[in-house]
This record gives C-alpha cells, structure tokens and sequence, in this order.
C-alpha cells in the first residue's frame, strides 16, 4: 500500500524566515536487492532505514510509510565524458549537512517522474538578433522531453516583467506555436521571472492517482544579462530552492567563442551573463549548456531530457533546528567511486526551532 506524497505549497522570494524546504514523509516501498534490479519507471526504489527488521524475501514487497519530515535531493552523476552513471547504490553515497554525515534513509532510481517545466524565453532588446536562436531552441526542447500522457509544461516571457504566454499544457504545437508569436524589446528582469515561475511550480498540477511525485525544472533560455528585476540574484536562487526546481540555462551569448577551428569552437572566457547562467545551475543541481549554434542544441536539450531521468532520490531526517529563525543549511552528497561528479542543490532552509 503506498501513500500520497503531498508537496507543500511554498511561498518564494522571502526572507529568510519561511518554511523550511523539507516535504513531507511519503509511503515508499522497499525491494529485496538483486544483482541487476532494473529501475522502475515512475516509481522510486527504496532501501529500509537502518533500524528497519531485516528484509523481506525476493519478489516480496512490504510498505514502509515515513511520518518524519526529510530532505529529499534529487542527484546526478557524470563521469568526465559527461556520461551518466546510473548504476550506483546507496552505499556508494554519502551525504553532509553543514559537514556532518548524515543517514540516508531513503534511496532509489528516479527514472519516470511526470515533469513539470517552466520554459523561460528571454525577449528583452538585449537578445533581439538572436530570438530565433532562442525560439528554436525552446521548440526542439519540448518536442524532444515532453511526453504528453505524463509531463506538463508552461511557457513564460521575460523582457520588462515576466508574463505568462501559455499555462500548463501537453500540446507542444500550442507551445511551439505561442513561442513563434513572440517578439523582442524592452529591459531583462530574469530574477523576477525565475521568483515567478518557481512559485507557480509550487502549485503545479499533481498527477491523478495515488503516486503524485513529480519533478519541478525550470529551463532558462537567455544571454543572462539582467537589469531591470526587482528582485536580486539571491532571491530568485532561494525561491528556486525552496520550490525544489532545478534550473538549466542555455546561454545565447556567442561572444566567448573562439573559432580556431571552425569544427570545434571553443570558450575562452565566461562574462558576467554567463557566470549568472551557471550560478542559477550549479546552486539548485542544474545544469549550465553553453552551444554554439542551433545546430548544437539537439545535442544539449537531449541531455537535459535524459538527465531529467537518470537521477537517483536520496532522503535524510535533517537535525532539528536550535534557533527561533529559518536558517540555510548547506548540503553535499559524494561519492567513493573514483571520477566521477556528483550534483545536487547546495542547501536548503531549516524550519525555525518554534516551527518544528
């Protein structure tokens, strides 16, 4: 017997007194180990806690329902080439939390969750020779990770202000279509559109049935050269964070290229919209894709689809809070195995003592 998982609706772009990023405990099933136990998609896979009695026989499955709130982390791992490594264990990982390793209480394969997608288009002035670059690349995404009898998607527009063009749908040829209509002009407030769209992944439609786990990503298509939000950089990484959405950027800045050979352009230098790009990945567990042209995007937004489905799902009962305001607890998970990289997101906040 499973029961629901309910995600908490969040509220983004606050100080640092809201909840905690901790969701609620959820039914999960544990399965005897095999020596090749195959990932089961849109399900997650889980080990006992270590004070569980022992294990059930082969093929024998027994609910484990979990009332304590957890951290739960969403991780991928590549070796050098970029490949991912989806065959790891839960031994193979540990986890820290301000340094401290913690227990893992839950780990599994997230191979199937139904995604929800916030797809942001950046249409300022700044991008304008290259919107068709950024129009493509958002169409050959959706065409490529959305599938329509699980995943969700809403497209949102940011120039002065960030505007919603298409709520969620599965139809990409409503998504293509409202991504052909628009055009460029105006300032960049790329902060305030990610505080927006994180907090509208907070209320995403949940899937029918009594498995509503889902993936929160938002995919951000932009030169990163904010100047007109009203929020800062920090706020929309928090709100990010606290909505648990990992963000994957696709720079449309060509200017760092070096074209010493025509066949292999290379970066030689990151400038400031480019730093933000990766900051936004590398703090919520994302990833920072900078192509050279729409010829390289297939390659990229394949990545992102496939990433999206190669994670593991690691969940810890974090320590209790000792003081009376939220507080930002810094997280990292490794690995034994050698060359390989682990990413997840860096942190989240600690419910207050008086909360908990």
């Amino acid at each position: 017997m499973k029961s629901r998982f309910v995600a908490k609706s969040l509220k983004v772009c606050a100080a640092l007194g809201f909840a905690c990023l901790l969701m609620p405990g959820r039914a999960l099933t544990w399965q005897a180990p095999a020596a090749q136990q195959q990932p089961n998609s849109g399900a997650t896979q889980t080990a006992p806690p270590a004070d569980q009695a022992k294990p059930p026989q082969a093929q024998q499955q027994t609910p484990i329902v979990s009332t304590t709130n957890l951290v739960h982390l969403i991780v991928t791992v590549t070796d050098k080439k970029h490949n991912f490594i989806t065959d790891l264990d839960k031994t193979d990982f540990k986890v820290l939390e301000n340094g401290a390793p913690q227990d893992i209480r839950f780990f599994g394969r997230e191979t199937g969750l139904p995604l929800r997608i916030a797809l942001l288009l950046d249409t300022s002035n700044s991008i304008r020779p290259r919107l068709d670059f950024e129009k493509d690349a958002a169409t050959d995404f959706l065409t490529k990770v959305i599938r329509r009898d699980r995943d969700l998607a809403f497209l949102m527009t940011f120039d002065n202000e960030p505007e919603v063009i298409q709520d969620y749908t599965n139809d990409t040829d409503v998504m293509s279509e409202a991504i052909r209509e628009q055009r460029a002009g105006g300032g960049t407030a790329l902060n305030d559109a990610i505080c927006l769209a994180s907090e509208k992944l907070s209320h995403a439609p949940l899937p029918k049935g009594p498995d509503s786990d889902i993936r929160r990503v938002i995919v951000v298509i932009s030169d990163g050269k904010d100047n007109l939000s009203d929020k800062a950089l920090s706020d929309a990484i928090d709100a990010s964070i606290r909505s648990e959405a990992a963000i994957f950027t696709v720079s449309t800045n060509t200017d760092w290229l070096a074209i010493d050979d025509a066949n292999k352009p290379s970066k030689y230098n990151k400038d400031e919209g480019d730093r933000v790009m990766q900051q936004f990945a590398d703090q919520t567990g994302g990833y920072a894709f900078f192509p050279y042209s729409t010829d390289d995007l297939a390659e990229s937004f394949l990545d992102i689809g496939t990433e999206l489905r190669s994670q593991y799902f690691i969940a810890y009962a974090p320590p209790p809070s000792t003081t009376a305001t939220s507080q930002y607890r810094k997280i990292d998970v490794e690995t034994d195995r050698k060359g390989l990289t682990v990413r997840t997101r860096k942190g989240y906040y600690a419910a207050p003592a008086s909360a908990q």
